[in-house]
């Protein structure tokens, strides 16, 4: 249970994490939030507004066992509601710790993002890798008696 709220500090950080309404909705609505995670204790409209986000994103929305104070004292703040996490391998970090606790309720969630986090993976790798035929194009010189300048 102490891993989580080090996890969404680190994610914090790292410059992963979206925090508050307005940073979590701007970052669901772009597809950039892979989890949205809100605190035990919000509020029906706080909760209402996040399931609207994790619709309109197609993001996995989680209720966290921790409160508001102790969401909030992780991330450097007096309380905190909902927050977003926009990276990957982050997501499915803290979906897996949350899964360590409870499978049956945050299982389903943790297979979905390290599946999704695999992929990712895989598309970075490949996009790294050496092409065979990378500068195959470029290679080829023109043969300059037949530039078609009609000069003979």
């Amino acid at each position: 249970m102490d891993n989580i709220p080090s996890l969404l500090g680190l994610a914090l950080r790292a410059g992963r994490l979206a925090v508050g309404e307005e940073p979590v909705g701007a970052a669901c609505r772009c597809h950039k939030g892979y989890l949205l995670l809100l605190a035990s204790d919000a509020a029906d409209n706080t909760i209402r507004r996040a399931l609207h986000f994790s619709q309109a994103g197609k993001t996995i929305c989680l209720t966290l066992p921790l409160n508001k104070e102790e969401l909030g004292t992780s991330l450097g703040r007096s309380t905190c509601a909902m927050l977003a996490v926009t990276d990957v391998g982050f997501a499915a970090s803290v979906a897996q710790q949350l899964a360590k606790t409870d499978p049956e309720t945050y299982g389903p969630a943790w297979e979905a993002l390290s599946a999704k986090a695999a992929r990712v993976k895989k598309r970075r790798e490949e996009k790294r890798s050496p092409h065979k035929n990378k500068g195959a194009r470029r290679s080829r010189k023109r043969n300059p008696s037949s530039s078609g300048s009609g000069v003979s």
